[in-house]
């Protein structure tokens, strides 16, 4: 009876997620990643649903602290005024620098943050997966762009990606990024 109530828990949350029955996918990551690299501001150009991203000119900055861990500014226009959420990114395990570990609460834990390609300048495709008690699993998944705007080809070539990785990309859509400066 508890892992049901949580599932009718959980359920409302995800509604508006794309979610799939079993446990995560695991793609293949960005070999050779750089974190100094991947620093600085990116663009979200196309993403699967997120309950936390719902307006539009939505970026991303990433600055290394001090201690080491990452600070995530992100910002998003929606209803109106510029709203922000600061939060912390570590790499989990520095053999496998590409794996990240982001969140944006003191209570809640590292939520997995894969950049599954990139090449730093132009474009990037990061994957985050949440095992629902591995009966099912909801699927985050973002393009992102150095700039507001990337190539049709470039776009497609995430897409194709993700794809190939079995990541479903049919609820995924485009992030306006028009009259954002």
């Amino acid at each position: 009876m508890f892992p049901i109530f949580w599932i009718l828990l959980v359920l409302p949350l995800v509604s508006a997620q794309t979610y799939h029955w079993g446990p995560c996918p695991t793609p293949s990551v960005q070999p050779n990643f750089s974190l100094q690299q991947y620093l600085g501001t990116w663009y979200e150009i196309a993403k699967l649903p997120a309950f936390f991203e719902k307006g539009k000119c939505i970026q991303a900055d990433y600055t290394l602290r001090g201690d080491g861990t990452i600070r995530v500014l992100n910002s998003q226009f929606y209803k109106g005024k510029v709203r922000t959420v600061e939060g912390t990114a570590v790499v989990q395990d520095p053999k496998n620098p590409a794996k990240l570990g982001v969140s944006f609460s003191y209570f809640t834990p590292y939520s997995p943050y894969w950049v599954l390609s990139t090449d730093f300048v132009s474009g990037a495709v990061v994957y985050s997966c949440t095992d629902v008690l591995r009966i099912f699993h909801v699927d985050y998944a973002w393009i992102l762009g150095r700039s507001r705007f990337l190539p049709a080809e470039k776009v497609e070539f995430a897409r194709q990606l993700l794809a190939k990785e079995n990541i479903d990309t049919f609820k995924m859509s485009v992030t306006d990024q028009t009259g954002c400066d």
